[in-house]
């Protein structure tokens, strides 16, 4: 019984067998049969190859984050600018302001030829002569000379009494007559530093909201709700060209990701492969006139970086446009087409970065073909390449035969 089974069995085997004797083998077969092996393993080669690559799939999604903060990592250089002017300030939507950062901000004086000054970087952007207070009497108070005076009613420096100045709208157009400011010497220290240049390195904490980072010869005040530069040092003809002449060397905006080195190495890796980088690095602009205001437009769209081991590493970035002007004109000028324009805010000097955040979350996420898929796919081509050429062959022997015949 069980012998028949076996025995019918054998009626469904699809490759069926013959014998050594009656096959027959030629030299156009064998031809194809090393044309076919070559076919295969090359196949083989290159599928193993697209299996073994990383492809990066891209989405886009909201951004539901909130309450979170990023660092714009800036590193920026004013040939024609001291560092005893320069000054960095933030401001958001939220009514947030920070001014004259220090904490996390280097300044590196340079030469006129744009080398570095030996011994002079320091962490902060501080006039330097706020250390001759130190050697004061405990219970000195200063003049300020009439000007508004601070909650504590003395100017024990010459920035303080500049400041008093400032907020009562005065022009301090004479330091020399200056007590503090004499002591300081702060004017010899001003031309001193007058043909300097300054370099701005560090990174810059903010709110993930609208806002502005500015870095302005000069410092920033708080008087009646807006910001008021007094820049009469600044602009006082001293035989030195002073612009706002500045290179870009690193504008990034970075997360709290990004402060993990191996992290931070994966996601400049992914950034330089999927071609994500700084669109501001290497801007340079240059211009002959002190009173010009460059205003960079910034959008920054918060990026995620999903890797193979199912990391997931936050980031930045941004697109950029800008705006330059002399903002010697007022409200007021024309355009290289002589068509007369009018602004609405008058503007003051500086370099201004503007940026907002937007609402779209772009996720990149790292994905590799299955091991399934390349197996199912190295079958197929073994399968099709024998097929085919198997069907080749039995065409080119019967079509030998034919002509021999006749």
């Amino acid at each position: 019984m069980a012998k028949g089974f076996l025995a019918n069995l054998k009626g469904v085997d699809a490759f069926g067998k013959t014998t050594e004797d009656v096959k027959i083998k030629t030299r156009t077969g064998a031809f194809l049969t090393l044309i076919s092996a070559a076919i295969i393993l090359s196949f083989t080669l290159m599928e193993f190859i697209d299996y073994r690559r990383i492809y990066t799939d891209t989405s886009l999604l909201v951004d539901r984050s909130r309450g979170e903060k990023l660092s714009m990592r800036m590193n920026i250089t004013f040939p024609r600018v001291p560092c005893y002017l320069v000054s960095v300030d933030v401001t958001d939507i939220s009514g947030e302001t920070q001014r004259d950062l220090s904490s996390s901000i280097r300044k590196m004086r340079l030469d006129p030829s744009g080398k570095e000054i030996r011994g002079s970087r320091s962490t902060s952007l501080k006039n330097d002569v706020e250390k001759y207070t130190e050697d004061m009497p405990a219970d000195y108070c200063g003049s300020c000379y009439g000007g508004l005076e601070p909650a504590s009613g003395c100017c024990n420096t010459c920035e303080e009494v500049r400041t008093a100045y400032v907020n009562k709208g005065w022009s301090f157009s004479n330091p020399d007559s200056i007590e503090q400011c004499k002591r300081e010497d702060w004017a010899t220290k001003l031309k001193d530093q007058a043909n300097e240049g300054c370099s701005v390195v560090g990174r810059v904490r903010v709110n993930k909201v609208a806002g502005n980072v500015h870095l302005s010869p000069g410092r920033s005040f708080q008087s009646n709700s807006r910001d008021v530069y007094e820049l009469v040092p600044y602009l006082r003809d001293d035989g030195n060209k002073h612009d706002y002449s500045h290179t870009i060397h690193e504008l990034t905006f970075e997360n709290d990701d990004d402060y993990n080195y191996r992290k931070a190495r994966i996601t400049k890796e992914m950034k330089q492969r999927l071609g994500l980088n700084d669109p501001l690095k290497g801007t340079t602009r240059t211009t002959t006139k002190p009173q010009y205001m460059y205003q960079y437009f910034l959008k920054v769209v918060s990026t995620h970086f999903r890797t193979l081991d199912g990391q997931v590493l936050k980031s930045h970035q941004y697109s950029a446009t800008q705006f330059e002007r002399d903002v010697a004109e007022g409200g007021r000028g024309d355009t290289p087409q002589g068509i007369y324009v009018q602004h609405g805010v008058s503007g003051v000097p500086g370099v201004f970065f503007n940026f907002e955040i937007s609402p779209i979350l772009v996720v990149h996420t790292d994905t590799r073909q299955s091991f399934a898929h390349f197996v199912t796919s190295t079958c197929a081509i073994i399968g099709g390449v024998l097929t085919v050429a198997s069907l080749f062959d039995s065409m080119l022997f019967a079509t030998t035969r034919a002509l021999k015949k006749h």
